[in-house]
């Protein structure tokens, strides 16, 4: 048996977020590879906007690429 995965298998959760225009909190941790707590630090600190509707946090799929373009390491 081969522990190897095959490049082409991805996680069924990242084929959905591919396709959100705005993910909520979770998934925005998610997509950065990042915990929520960490989400919330970077908010706090400037490094992302976010939108609330309804005392949740919205994010944008593509200012969130935009700033992983940008960063620097």
């Amino acid at each position: 048996m081969s522990n190897v995965v095959d490049a082409t298998d991805r996680e069924p959760e990242l084929d959905v977020i591919d396709s959100l225009t705005w993910m909520n909190s979770k998934e925005a941790a998610r997509y950065l590879r990042k915990s929520k707590n960490a989400l919330h630090i970077m908010v706090s600190r400037g490094y992302i906007r976010p939108r609330r509707f309804r005392r949740r946090l919205y994010f944008r799929r593509i200012e969130l690429d935009r700033m992983l373009e940008s960063s620097t390491s």
